[in-house]
């Protein structure tokens, strides 16, 4: 990966000021908002945004709204994350201590306010789990379609608390979890952290457009999220397009069901999928259907599904 001459330049200069090394090597943990930002560099939020705009305009940050708040990640452009790597590789650790206890503060102030969020929707959590198959049956299943692994990277959309990541996560050298609700991946943070898991990055991210390279994962989940999306297909190729040669991708939802309360409830735009239209999918995104696993729920309920879909590995399409 290598920048033009100009383009170097003017990223090294957006880079070139203490505050922004510092804003810098803050993102590399994790993705932040404005306000979070100005309580650990204990500076004012102009003076920030302005910080954070010359890094944004430099291509070495990218800036997202949700809701009110404004938060701010490391590009996803493998050239700036490469020049980052380098930049930062060469700062005193020393420089940042500080700001890092500053910022484990603010972690432990979003943990508790995860941890109250989740109280409030556990029960809604529980009563959509009474229709589903004992979790630990679906798990044993979503592990054994993984496959042994190890997985140089992994990808969780749609992680919500991050139960794939801490299911998975041990069997990959780096995970990524996107979701949409910051809450969310508070939550998920919360757990990752209590599991115990490392490199594992929690981002705010769309299922429809993810921002992340063609082909560079070898293995992305898709847990029980397209149920709740007006174009479920276009989901598909999304998670498809990260699919390195030799991965798999793994989609686990509901077979085709009759309760329509599912709507109302719980939000449910689909009620379910049936095999053909998922494997039509998965075609369509140039991966290869393994047979679904079927599990019917132990009582009266919703039936789950796992879907394999894998993309041919190099050797394989030169082969043919």
């Amino acid at each position: 990966m290598t920048y033009r001459a100009d383009h170097l330049v003017e990223a090294l200069r957006g880079a070139g000021e203490p505050t922004r090394l510092r804003i810098l090597a803050l993102l590399a943990t994790e993705e932040l908002s404005v306000m979070e930002l100005s309580g650990v560099l204990e500076q004012s939020q102009p003076r920030v945004s302005r910080h954070l705009k010359l890094l944004t305009d430099a291509g070495l940050i990218e800036r997202f709204p949700d809701g009110a708040r404004v938060f701010y990640r490391l590009s996803s452009d493998l050239s700036a994350r490469h020049l980052i790597e380098a930049i930062l590789d060469l700062l005193d650790d020393c420089d940042g201590e500080a700001d890092q206890r500053r910022l484990d503060a603010v972690r432990r102030e979003r943990e508790a306010d995860a941890e109250a969020y989740f109280d409030q929707i556990a029960p809604s959590w529980d009563r959509i789990r009474s229709h589903h198959v004992r979790e630990s049956a679906v798990e044993e299943a979503i592990l054994a379609a993984a496959g042994d692994g190890p997985f140089d990277r992994m990808v969780d959309l749609g992680t919500g608390s991050g139960r794939m990541l801490t299911l998975l996560g041990r069997k990959a050298r780096t995970a990524i979890g996107l979701d949409l609700s910051q809450n969310m991946l508070n939550i998920a943070r919360a757990n990752v952290a209590r599991a115990g898991i490392d490199k594992v990055e929690l981002r705010h991210g769309d299922v429809f457009a993810t921002r992340l390279p063609d082909m560079t994962a070898d293995l992305v989940v898709v847990h029980q999220v397209l149920h709740y999306l007006t174009d479920p297909a276009a989901a598909v190729a999304e998670a498809a397009r990260l699919v390195r040669p030799g991965g798999r991708l793994l989609i686990v939802d509901f077979a085709p069901h009759a309760l329509e309360q599912m709507r109302e409830e719980h939000q449910h735009r689909r009620l379910g999928f049936d095999d053909a239209e998922m494997r039509r999918w998965l075609a369509a995104g140039g991966l290869e259907a393994a047979p679904a696993t079927v599990l019917p729920p132990d009582r009266e309920g919703l039936t789950v599904c796992i879907w394999t879909g894998r993309r041919a590995a190099l050797k394989e399409v030169k082969a043919a």
